[in-house]
């Protein structure tokens, strides 16, 4: 078992994910008609979306692969976190004009609030907006989330800004990846492999089947349950999560994250600028130097 030694620089962040798919010009569609995301570049097969400079997602043309079992190690949900409540009920407008049956759901986690679908493939999407830090409350180290039940009409109808709407003029949207939400096989394990050789800290948990870890203080960068997936194994190559994407600030974190990986016997592949290694169930995680 891995026990903490380092804790991750708290300037770190997540940067990206990429999503193997079957039909691109779909959800293409799908992430910028509907979410409001923006095409930046594209090659390879590979679309990456986001808006302004900051990419946040990564769409990878992947026809051959099956879709995975949903009691599989893998996504649980992506999470674009927005600039502001009125930039979120923009996008809420634009997903429940235009892709309404994609909607599963809504809740008040305290330091958020957060509006949940599931795109044409089967991944999870969460768009949310954090509460202002100073409401966050915590015990100890532990930030206090619950489930609490949001009205989604209400939220639109207080923030959307109605004279945008009225104009017809595309809203300017802030957006970038907050955090991802894996489904794991057990939590001692992603506990060990995330907080113990990564260095994230645990910031929550609920009961014995997930828990959320940070950097710097934020509420979660990744979350990781067990609520379907109890006792996966390693993954499959298949449609679904490509790799999540963490942003690090300098390489001389980047080159202690290399120590770690490499002492808890971990592969790992260094670039220079990025080092990518495996996760216990398969997932890619990439470290990306971003200072």
């Amino acid at each position: 078992m891995t026990h903490q030694t380092e804790r991750l620089d708290p300037a770190t962040h997540m940067d990206t994910l990429s999503l193997r798919v079957a039909d691109l010009p779909a959800m293409v569609r799908y992430y910028t008609d509907g979410v409001g995301l923006a095409p930046l570049a594209e090659g390879g097969g590979t679309i990456t979306l986001g808006l302004g400079a900051r990419p946040i997602l990564k769409l990878v043309h992947s026809p051959e692969l099956r879709r995975p079992a949903s009691s599989a190690a893998g996504l649980y949900h992506s999470a674009i976190l927005f600039d502001s409540q009125a930039d979120l009920s923009a996008s809420l407008l634009s997903m429940f004009s235009r892709y309404p049956d994609t909607y599963t759901g809504s809740a008040d986690h305290l330091v958020s609030e957060a509006f949940y679908f599931t795109d044409p493939e089967g991944n999870g999407l969460e768009l949310y907006a954090d509460r202002p830090r100073d409401q966050w409350q915590w015990d100890g180290d532990q930030v206090r989330m619950t489930t609490i039940y949001l009205d989604p009409s209400r939220f639109v109808n207080s923030h959307i800004d109605r004279d945008l709407v009225e104009s017809g003029r595309r809203p300017e949207l802030g957006a970038v990846l907050g955090h991802a939400h894996l489904q794991v096989g057990d939590i001692p394990t992603a506990r060990d492999f995330y907080v113990g050789t990564l260095g994230f800290d645990q910031t929550a948990r609920m009961g014995s089947r997930a828990i959320f870890v940070s950097a710097g203080g934020y509420h979660h960068h990744i979350g990781m349950n067990t609520w379907q997936s109890a006792g996966a194994g390693p993954r499959d190559k298949t449609l679904g999560l490509g790799s999540v994407d963490i942003a690090i600030p300098n390489r001389t974190e980047l080159d202690r994250l290399v120590e770690r990986l490499r002492a808890d016997g971990r592969e790992v592949r260094d670039d220079g600028d990025r080092v990518v290694t495996l996760d216990p169930w398969r997932n890619e995680v990439r470290l990306n130097l971003v200072g």
